[in-house]
């Protein structure tokens, strides 16, 4: 029986480039052991992608009014048709490899309750990879080579045991907000938030939005401010690696280590428990570093 259910709902296999990417990502997920994959949706191409890549295909994903799918069903559809003790949500660009897998291996041993995650790689991609012997060990290389470790913010995968998250609000894919959420829940119910970033290598395949509404980034579109009112709010929506509890590296769990980062996320906590009374516009001019930055440019014009 397999360890992990990956899930995912793919983009449109209508832009070439996005069809190549999400084939590249979802090959790779193919070749993990103890790995089974669903993808979630009706989106043109996609049922032939999954015949094509032999893996298991849903088509009947709640969506939004602009015909988007939710978080919330994606959730209730993966654990419906899986037989899994994991579950990994995953977007549908990410090129996973083995280390991946000895990751979750290692976090189910050391935690019973918890959430994985890591901050990506970015790189261009141009065409389809070659996962013949060796290939990720060339990915790497080029990875090193060409490729960034994207700043810790912004989540592409979760994974996490079977009986977590049993609620999940009916957040719009695609859209800022809903990955922050998932980390602040986490954090909330007291379990492990575990960032294994110096463990594996996740790679995303960079791309454009002009598969978004007049290509616009995810976090300005108006499907973004429903699910910030879904996760509770502003403050919800700012969780991110910076907040993980855990790191895992050589197989132990150990505490992150102290960055300016890290420290001024915690200020940042800091001053939201004690104004917490104010109005959020409010809270968020006087918690948010980079706004005291701004200010203090302008003063010096």
């Amino acid at each position: 029986m397999p360890l992990i259910t990956l899930f995912s709902a793919p983009k449109p296999f209508m832009n070439p480039h996005i069809a190549m990417i999400q084939r590249n990502a979802i090959k790779s997920w193919t070749l993990l052991p103890d790995v089974e994959v669903i993808l979630l949706g009706e989106e043109t191409g996609l049922a032939e992608a999954a015949r094509e890549l032999g893996v298991k295909h849903l088509p009947n994903v709640a969506r939004n009014d602009s015909g988007t799918p939710l978080i919330s069903s994606m959730f209730q559809l993966a654990r419906e048709n899986s037989n899994t003790d994991l579950l990994c949500i995953i977007n549908a660009d990410m090129i996973l490899m083995s280390d991946f897998v000895e990751a979750a291996k290692q976090a189910v041993k050391l935690k019973n309750k918890f959430v994985l995650l890591s901050q990506r790689w970015d790189l261009d991609v141009t065409q389809p990879l070659d996962f013949t012997n060796g290939w990720e060990n060339r990915l790497r290389s080029t990875v090193h080579g060409q490729g960034s470790l994207h700043r810790p913010a912004g989540s592409d995968f979760f994974l996490f045991p079977l009986s977590s998250f049993p609620e999940v609000p009916a957040f719009t894919i695609g859209r800022a907000g809903w990955d922050n959420w998932m980390i602040y829940e986490a954090r909330k119910a007291g379990w492990a938030v575990i960032d294994c970033t110096p463990s594996i290598m996740i790679v995303h395949q960079n791309h454009d939005y002009s598969h978004l509404p007049d290509g616009k980034p995810h976090y300005e579109h108006p499907d973004t401010n429903e699910n910030i009112r879904l996760a509770g709010g502003q403050a919800n929506i700012r969780y991110t690696i910076l907040d993980s509890t855990h790191q895992l590296l050589n197989g132990k769990l150990t505490r992150p280590k102290m960055t300016s980062l890290r420290f001024m996320r915690k200020v940042e906590l800091f001053l939201r428990a004690i104004f917490f009374f104010l109005p959020e516009n409010m809270i968020e001019n006087i918690a948010r570093p980079k706004r005291w930055k701004k200010r203090i440019s302008k003063l010096f014009k």
